[in-house]
């Protein structure tokens, strides 16, 4: 029970972070419950059906080949599991009339991602102890909420924009490319220092989903009448 609480604490540590940093119109609960219900499970099971199918037609077989765990980091992982995000964002929460401002694409996309970070830490907590609690808890959890937060941003710009079906793809296409690089230089960690890559991304990221939230707040239309 002690390491369920742990694989889940830091997800909703990150959920009320990001709810309290919506100042001005807060979405209804229901549906950020949904969002998250959605991400950890609907996103898990199209996650494992494209992991299968990428097996199938791009089998990678040799772990210390550098292209190869290029290809995994990016196309296999990383855009297998923002896809699986990015159409719940895109076709159940921006959808919705409650998603009324551009801060919302960030809530929603950040509860997509969190529920998708709570499967997954449960799964990675419960085999692997209380050290992968906590590693994961500063690494993998954070990682997955500012490639939400930077889906979301261009996301809650879509929805106001007429450009909305470059915006939508321009969420997709930078949280799979921070989600790739993450995950690529952990991959080739059989290269001497190179996971300090890892981190320098994630801190990158987190750099710029602080940006990303106090845009969208300074931009809210909300803003003047509270």
């Amino acid at each position: 029970m002690n390491l369920f609480l742990m694989a889940i604490a830091p997800v909703f540590i990150i959920i009320l972070y990001i709810y309290f940093k919506d100042k001005y119109e807060k979405e209804p609960k229901h549906l950020l419950l949904f969002s998250f219900l959605l991400g950890s499970v609907v996103s898990i099971i199209i996650t494992t059906i494209l992991y299968r199918g990428f097996d199938v037609v791009l089998p990678l077989q040799n772990d210390r080949s550098i292209l190869e765990q290029f290809i995994k980091a990016f196309f296999v992982v990383g855009l297998t599991e923002e896809f699986s995000k990015y159409i719940i964002v895109r076709y159940y929460a921006q959808t919705k009339v409650d998603f009324n401002e551009p801060y919302d694409g960030i809530m929603y996309a950040v509860m997509v991602s969190m529920g998708f970070a709570a499967t997954e830490n449960i799964m990675y907590v419960l085999q692997g102890g209380y050290t992968i609690a906590l590693i994961r808890a500063f690494t993998a959890v954070p990682a997955h909420a500012t490639f939400g937060i930077i889906m979301g941003y261009f996301m809650g710009k879509a929805k106001f924009s007429n450009n909305r079906f470059k915006l939508n793809l321009a969420g997709l296409f930078f949280a799979i490319l921070f989600h790739g690089a993450y995950d690529f230089f952990l991959f080739i960690n059989f290269v001497p220092g190179i996971g300090i890559g890892a981190f320098i991304s994630l801190f990158l990221g987190i750099v710029l989903s602080r940006k990303a939230i106090k845009t969208h707040q300074e931009n809210s239309k909300f803003k003047v009448s509270k």
